[in-house]
C-alpha cells in the first residue's frame, strides 16, 4: 500500500516516515511550501528577511535529506496562492473584527487536510499521513497518548470525510521517544527546534508584521472599573482577551488585563487582578460547527484554547448550525475567534468557532 507522507522538515513528519516504512508501506515524501515573504510583502517584522536560506528552505533541505537517508522519494508542491486566499485572508479579515483567530485551525481544514489530500491522491496514495499528535481508531478522532503534544484541538475543522484513509503514525507515542527514534536513525531533524510563530510562517514580531497588512489605529487604553484613561494602545488588533503583558501601562496596584475591545470607538478596555470579574463569562455562542462524530451530547467536556484543561459544559442545539455552550462554573478569558472543541473522555467530537461571549444569558458588551 501506498502512503504519501506531509515532510515538513521537522522530528515528527521525520519519524512518521520512518515508522510506516517499518510496517511495510510504500512511503512518499511530499512538501508544501505556503509561504513566500517576498510575493506576501512579509518585509516588516521578518527577521530571517536577509538570510542567503529562508526557513522554509531549509526546512525543505532537511526534509530532502531526510527522504534520500531513508531512500524515499520528496515532491513538492506550492500552496501560497491557496494559504493566502483561504488561511491568511481569513486571518486579517478576524483581526479586523476585534477577534482572536487561530489560523493553524483553518490551516489543517484547508490546506493539509484538503489541497494536500488531492495532491497525494494524484500520486496514487492509498493513504495520507502526517506528523500530527492524534489517533485515528475505528473512524474516530482521538486525543494523543502524549497529552501535552496532543493536536486535536487544531484538527477540530477538518471535515470527517478527510479523515478517511488518514495515518497519523506518532499518535501513540510521546516527544522523547519521537526524538529518540530520529537520533537512532542518525537523522539531521533528531534535534531540531520545534516550529513556532504563525502557521507556515513562523516568527515574527507580531505588531510589525501585522504593519505589512493592516493599518495601526492607535487608541485609548481604558480601565473598565474605574473608566480611568490609562495610555494609549498601538492597535487592537494586537491584543487579546486576558493578555497581561505588552500594555506599557503602570500606576496600578495589581496587574492589568486585558478583558475587551470597543470596535466602533477604538477603547481597548483593561481591568486589574487575575480574578477580575470582567475576565469572567458562563456561555458562549459557538457558530460554523464540524462535526466529526454521530454523538451529539447535551452535555460533555470542552477546550476554549489550546492547552486549556477539558472544562465541563452543556450543550444547547441552536439554529443555523450554532451551540449555545454554558460552563455555569465561570471560565476565564473565552475569546471570540479562538476555536471551541468537543470531548467525550479522548473522543475529539468536533468544534466551532466562538463567535459571542456571555454571562448570566446577557452578550458582554465589551467583547
Amino acid at each position: 500500500m501506498k502512503v504519501v507522507v506531509g515532510m515538513s522538515g521537522g522530528v515528527d513528519s521525520s519519524v512518521a516516515a520512518i515508522l510506516l516504512q517499518k510496517q511495510g508501506y510504500e512511503v512518499i515524501g511530499l512538501f508544501m511550501r505556503n509561504w513566500d515573504a517576498l510575493v506576501n510583502q512579509d518585509v516588516l517584522g521578518n527577521p530571517t528577511l536577509n538570510e542567503t536560506v529562508c526557513p522554509q528552505e531549509q526546512d525543505y533541505n532537511d526534509a530532502l535529506k531526510v527522504c534520500k537517508k531513508l531512500n524515499i522519494p520528496l515532491h513538492r508542491i506550492d500552496f501560497v496562492k491557496e494559504y493566502w486566499d483561504y488561511v491568511f485572508t481569513y486571518f486579517l479579515d478576524e483581526l479586523k473584527k476585534g477577534r482572536t483567530p487561530n489560523p493553524d485551525v483553518m490551516c489543517n481544514k484547508y490546506i493539509k487536510f484538503d489541497l494536500f489530500v488531492k495532491e497525494a491522491k494524484k500520486l496514487n496514495a492509498d493513504y495520507i499521513a502526517t506528523g500530527h499528535y492524534a489517533r485515528i481508531i475505528d473512524g474516530q478522532l482521538l486525543k494523543a497518548k502524549d497529552l501535552n503534544k496532543d493536536q486535536t484541538y487544531f484538527l477540530s475543522q477538518v471535515t470527517k470525510d478527510n479523515f478517511q484513509n488518514v495515518l497519523f503514525p506518532i499518535g501513540d507515542l510521546t516527544k522523547d521517544k519521537v526524538r529518540k527514534i530520529a537520533l537512532e536513525y542518525g537523522l539531521i531533524t533528531a534535534n531540531k527546534k520545534d516550529s513556532t510563530g504563525i502557521c507556515f510562517i513562523g516568527e515574527r514580531n507580531f505588531s510589525k508584521f501585522l504593519e505589512n497588512y493592516l493599518p495601526n489605529q492607535e487608541g485609548d487604553i481604558v480601565n473598565i472599573d474605574t473608566n480611568e484613561n490609562l495610555g494609549k494602545h498601538i492597535g487592537l488588533m494586537y491584543y487579546t482577551i486576558g493578555q497581561r503583558r505588552g500594555l506599557n501601562v503602570g500606576g496600578t496596584s495589581k496587574r492589568l488585563f486585558v478583558c475587551g475591545k470597543d470596535l466602533k470607538n477604538n477603547i481597548l478596555y483593561v481591568c486589574e487582578g487575575e480574578d477580575n470579574p470582567y475576565l469572567f463569562s458562563t456561555s458562549a455562542i459557538i457558530e460554523d460547527i464540524n462535526w466529526l462524530s454521530n454523538e451529539k451530547p447535551t452535555k460533555c467536556m470542552a477546550k476554549f484554547r489550546y492547552r486549556q484543561n477539558d472544562n465541563p459544559v452543556e450543550l444547547e442545539y441552536l439554529k443555523n448550525n450554532k451551540i449555545l455552550v454554558r460552563y455555569p462554573q465561570g471560565l476565564k478569558a473565552v475569546t471570540p475567534g479562538q476555536a471551541c472543541v468537543f470531548y467525550l473522555d479522548d473522543v475529539c467530537l468536533g468544534g466551532g468557532i466562538i463567535s459571542e461571549v456571555r454571562k448570566d444569558n446577557q452578550k458582554l458588551w465589551y467583547l
